[in-house]
């Protein structure tokens, strides 16, 4: 079992990477796909003149604030996606189906009701915030899906144990549902050919990384990477037995990073 988590930042072809999907699909492998959605969601919030306000928590991540009317945004914004990426794979004979975490409980777990944040070298403490983290993964849901043959495009809105639609990070919902599933391999696709020693220079990549050493590259992981470097922890310490991060601008692009190309973590 193969899983999937495509980001959405320039330069990625949904219509290659659908490609490549549906040839490994037809044959023979179980996959699931998880996208983001945070480029998306930048664009509508400024469109909708309510911009993205992005934070910097106490233990140096950094991630969006998420208050009521952002959430219904990134729901907005997830579900564009979701729905082109579905329409794409049917167009291409595979039997997709678009599913929120949220939908049967499929990923589930605390609200972050309170975000404890660094501004102008100060704490602060932001009420209102609608992100989560995932505690549970419904994988009857999910193997009942793939029994049907069904291809699951997962779009990470949880839910939390309150009922309420909670924001969570895709690379960590990709980590969760292939631990859950005991998946062979996690994908997660960006639009860096993995992770870089000297970001941005793309001929500093670092092509292999034991389990056992991966925390010693967390403060080499600039930006968005952190949280794949992070899901990536989750999902060997899991059961997973590899992880790759890799390149989704290219062409085949899950065919070549199962063939190695990214950066390996196993």
């Amino acid at each position: 079992m193969i899983v999937v988590k495509v980001g959405g930042g320039a330069g990625i072809n949904y219509d290659m990477l659908c490609e490549d999907l549906a040839m490994l699909k037809r044959g023979g492998h179980e996959i699931i796909l998880v996208h983001g959605g945070s480029d998306e969601t930048n664009r509508l919030s400024e469109q909708l003149g309510y911009p993205a306000r992005f934070v910097v928590s106490t233990s140096g991540h950094t991630s969006r604030y998420t208050d009521r009317q952002t959430l219904e945004i990134f729901m907005m914004a997830t579900g564009k996606i979701n729905g082109l990426l579905v329409e794409n794979l049917q167009r291409l004979g595979i039997n997709a189906i678009g599913v929120r975490g949220l939908d049967g409980q499929l990923l589930s777990g605390k609200r972050k009701a309170v975000l404890r944040i660094i501004e102008d070298g100060k704490q602060k403490v932001l009420r209102d915030d609608w992100t989560g983290t995932i505690d549970q993964v419904n994988t009857g849901l999910i193997t009942l899906l793939l029994k049907g043959g069904y291809l699951p495009v997962v779009a990470p809105i949880a839910c939390s144990f309150d009922g309420e639609a909670i924001n969570v990070d895709g690379d960590r919902a990709a980590a969760a549902i292939a631990s859950a599933l005991g998946a062979n391999t996690l994908l997660l696709l960006t639009n860096v050919p993995g992770l870089l020693r000297r970001f941005p220079d793309e001929s500093t990549l670092i092509t292999h990384i034991e389990r056992g050493n991966l925390d010693a590259y967390m403060e080499i992981a600039q930006g968005r990477m952190k949280k794949k470097v992070m899901g990536a922890g989750e999902a060997l310490e899991g059961g997973v037995g590899r992880v790759i991060l890799a390149d989704a601008r290219r062409e085949s692009p899950v065919s070549a990073a199962l063939a190695g190309q990214g950066t390996v973590i196993e």
